[in-house]
């Protein structure tokens, strides 16, 4: 389900206009299971070991805890321990205290505060005050939570940790973490060895609340990027909070396969191995004067009960090349744009741009490579273009001379217009159809720009990151429309664009009708500067990159058209055309009857407007 921001939709449709105009984004533990049990705190004095934090010790009534957990009850208190595991790209820090993530960061990558202090600390993209996971089974006395356990350390080495919860006649319950030497994922299993007697073989009640970070510059933005997704075992894609400042409370239909938590650069996710999630209900709610939290997210789903749950964590960039080797459909985590478009972006940018990072590391730079490749790409459809702006350009004077003799009948001109068309060889969609191919290209960088990780935090010139926008000039308090910020990259962007179409319209001939569209055309490079303001530096910059180089190239494919000789073929084709076979298009052939329709319309209405006279 995808969710339109008003700026994207303003954007794709001023860019067809525009070109158009040229051519022609835990619920609360139960109560009952808290004041069922009187419970007393006793703090450990932190000097007593100088290399470990403050710990809580919980000791409970022996009795209380035996009636109402069983053969859980020894395990109810214990001491917390944090258990690390990392590999190249991430540190996990594990705790005895429920055995699951208490802490996970991103070690090559900074939120923007770190990012502008230059401090050496990684991301954390979940900690015990943010993230809380809870897995709720059933037992003989009631429902028992496993975060509230107390487990034991029984392996670990640098990359993988065991943590397992031992009961009576051998039963135990592990939960293992693994890491790869290279990646984002965490591979997780949790075992119930022996517990058929003390837990039901109801489902496991899988509750993760995780209140999302603020990792990027721009709060508003962020929340606008940020979403639950999910994928169903269909292969439909779900995505919620896309573009909207909103809440969204949603129930799924169908089992699922994967979910995540989905921000602008980021994504946290679950993916089960084996069976599929049931019963998944979400809730996505944004904090009215939270600046720190951008979204409350939480997922509430079930997992079939088995004796070895198989499933896999994600903690990374919203990266193509990290996201789809986790799992079926996981890339669709990097929002591509509308389903025009996804194509383009997942198999010729996302690749192009991927193999162009190994020679460059300047990005702007390497913007300007891409710029450089795709225009060269589309030099023939550009210098078609031309051509055909040149054969119209030769055919002014005989239009304008028609318009003369025909008078204020439109319909008239449009046929004898066409006539001359036919007779000299032209097609009137001939310069438009190569433009409107470039189209998707200008659309497919308007989407993926913004959600390119690979910008984030690069320099270029003046603006220090590129994924967000460059505000050399900034006056505090927001503006309507334009915000609080100038970006001179868009600024130079408009100019650019204001400077291209004054050539552009300098070489097309002016066409008939009530609105003068070379006046016009002035109009959308000043509306696209304010949907522009607040979008990442590096979109800004391939335009103004774009738009330089197409002036460049017009004015070369210029030299290498010789208008006199296109005027001398289309004379050629006129003086032939009486001699030679008619051959009509299926196009042609549709004109011409509806210019016969709307001919044949004008004289019965000017016939019924003549007699309604006579009998006044």
């Amino acid at each position: 389900m995808e969710k339109f921001d008003k700026n994207y939709i303003i954007g794709f449709v001023l860019l067809f206009a525009m070109y158009g105009t040229y051519m022609y984004f835990y619920p609360a533990t139960p109560p009952e299971q808290i004041e069922q049990a009187a419970e007393k705190t006793v703090t450990v004095d932190p000097n007593t070991n100088a290399n470990a934090p403050a710990q809580t010790i919980i000791t409970q009534d022996t009795a209380a805890l035996k009636a109402q957990y069983g053969s859980f009850s020894s395990a109810m208190t214990g001491q917390a321990e944090e258990v690390v595991i990392e590999n190249n790209n991430l540190k996990v820090t594990l705790s005895t205290k429920g055995g699951g993530l208490k802490s996970v960061a991103l070690k090559e990558y900074k939120t923007y505060d770190d990012f502008i202090t230059k401090t050496e600390e990684p991301l954390v993209l979940i900690d015990e005050e943010s993230s809380q996971i809870d897995l709720e089974v059933k037992t003989p006395t009631g429902n028992l939570n496993l975060a509230d356990l107390y487990y034991t350390v029984k392996s670990k080495d640098g990359k993988t940790a065991v943590l397992t919860l031992t009961l009576a006649d051998g039963q135990s319950i592990e939960q293992k973490y693994s890491l790869q030497d290279e990646g984002f994922a965490i591979d997780y299993d949790l075992n119930f060895i022996g517990t058929g007697s003390l837990i039901n073989s109801d489902p496991i009640k899988l509750t993760w609340q995780n209140k999302l970070k603020r990792l990027e510059n721009d709060l508003s933005e962020n929340r606008k990027a940020t979403q639950i997704n999910y994928y169903e075992t269909d292969g439909d894609f779900e995505d919620y909070g896309l573009s909207s400042e909103g809440d969204n409370i949603e129930q799924a239909e169908n089992p699922i396969s994967w979910f995540s938590f989905k921000q602008k650069y980021f994504t946290t996710g679950l993916v089960t191995k084996a069976q599929p999630f049931q019963n998944l209900s979400l809730s996505l709610l944004t904090p009215k004067t939270d600046t720190v939290v951008v979204k409350d997210a939480t997922i509430s789903t079930e997992l079939d009960m088995q004796s070895n749950n198989s499933l896999r964590f994600y903690f990374g960039p919203n990266e193509m090349k990290e996201l789809k080797p986790i799992a079926e459909g996981f890339h669709q985590n990097l929002y591509l744009g509308y389903d025009i478009v996804k194509p383009i972006n997942r198999f010729i940018f996302v690749p192009l741009f991927n193999w162009l990072e190994q020679f460059f590391t300047n990005y702007g730079l390497l913007i300007i490579a891409v710029v450089l490749l795709i225009k060269l790409t589309l030099t023939p459809l550009l210098y078609k273009s031309y051509v055909s702006s040149a054969k119209m350009r030769i055919l002014a004077p005989e239009i304008a001379e028609i318009k003369e003799k025909v008078g204020d009948d439109q319909v008239k001109v449009q046929q004898e217009t066409m006539n001359l068309y036919k007779q000299v060889g032209v097609s009137p969609l001939s310069g438009c159809v190569p433009m409107l191919l470039q189209m998707p290209i200008l659309m497919s960088v308007f989407f993926l720009f913004p959600n390119m990780e690979m910008f984030r935090q690069k320099s270029f010139l003046w603006a220090k990151d590129l994924s967000t926008y460059d505000s050399l000039i900034n006056w505090g308090f927001d503006l309507p429309v334009i915000g609080s910020h100038l970006s001179l990259f868009v600024v130079l962007m408009t100019l650019s664009s204001l400077a291209f179409t004054y050539y552009n319209n300098q070489i097309t001939p002016a066409q008939p009708g009530p609105i003068d569209m070379k006046k016009l055309s002035y109009l959308f490079p000043l509306i696209f500067f304010f949907v522009l303001n607040s979008f990442p530096a590096a979109l800004s910059f391939y335009y103004l990159v774009s738009n330089l180089v197409t002036i460049a190239q017009q004015l070369t494919v210029k030299r290498f058209v010789d208008e006199d000789k296109i005027k001398l073929i289309l004379e050629e084709n006129k003086r032939n055309y009486a001699t030679k076979p008619k051959k009509k298009n299926k196009f042609s052939s549709y004109l011409e009857k509806q210019l016969q329709a709307q001919e044949e319309a004008n004289k019965l209405k000017a016939k019924e407007l003549k007699s309604k006279k006579k009998k006044n």
